[in-house]
């Protein structure tokens, strides 16, 4: 891909959204004009689907504590934490995958357009104010008609499998949980998965207390499914789990000491 077919990300605020800072990002390049055809395809599918469960991924923050943004960081085989993310989704059944981004968005699409997958993105200009408002920016565009629940993740848990994913989607499915989570032990991993009903005590929640006192008040031993995939439980926050997962941040992953 040379730089000129790299996406330029053009920032329109959402129509009528009371939320100014919210935004929709629009990829203005011809060379993903057969992508905005087919997504606009897609979503006059949408409407009449029975039963629809987008996914979110949550890339705004600004990685202060590896120093610079882990949604462009390098895994094996050519992805990126975040190409890697939406490929498993897409991998596991999931159509719709929405991207939240805030600090460094135009470098984080600019990388993500080169995996060539699909994607949809939206800008939180609030990042600042927690992660809580950039949930609430993805609800804002995955809420619709036909939209059941939605998957939530992290772009720092990027390992996890397309099989937890679809064991998560099963698992809603057979029991119609509020909250679905993978869990090992004591440990609750992503992705999560959240009935629309609690998408509007989600916009209500306390910035300053985030999602979990809903999803601890919500989850249930139905709900909670238990997994072997490590992957679900490694977030990685500092540029020492990084390279602990690495081949020393080269980019081939490397699980229970042997590369892979």
């Amino acid at each position: 891909m040379t730089a000129a077919d790299v996406a330029h990300p053009e920032l329109i605020r959402c129509p009528g959204h009371p939320r100014s800072g919210i935004a929709h990002l629009h990829l203005g390049a011809a060379a993903l004009a057969a992508d905005v055809e087919g997504d606009v395809g897609h979503a006059r599918r949408f409407y009449n689907i029975v039963s629809v469960i987008p996914a979110i991924v949550l890339a705004a923050g600004r990685s202060s504590r590896m120093g610079r943004a882990k949604a462009t960081l390098p895994l094996d085989g050519g992805d990126t934490f975040l190409s890697r993310i939406v490929r498993t989704f897409l991998a596991a059944g999931v159509d719709d995958v929405v991207v939240v981004v805030g600090h460094d968005a135009e470098a984080i699409v600019k990388t993500f357009t080169e995996s060539g997958l699909r994607a949809r993105f939206v800008v939180n200009l609030d990042y600042d104010r927690g992660q809580l408002s950039s949930l609430v920016a993805g609800l804002t565009v995955v809420d619709r008609p036909g939209v059941t629940a939605a998957l939530l993740t992290l772009v720092d848990v990027p390992l996890v499998s397309a099989a937890t994913v679809h064991a998560v989607l099963e698992c809603y499915r057979r029991t119609h949980a509020p909250i679905v989570r993978p869990t090992s032990g004591v440990r609750h991993g992503h992705p999560l998965l959240i009935d629309r009903a609690l998408f509007a005590a989600l916009r209500a929640a306390d910035p300053d207390v985030g999602a979990k006192p809903i999803v601890r008040a919500h989850a249930s031993a139905a709900g909670d499914i238990d997994v072997a995939d490590e992957g679900a439980f490694t977030d990685i926050d500092t540029d020492e789990e990084y390279r602990k997962i690495t081949n020393g941040g080269r980019g081939r992953s490397i699980v229970d000491g042997e590369s892979r």
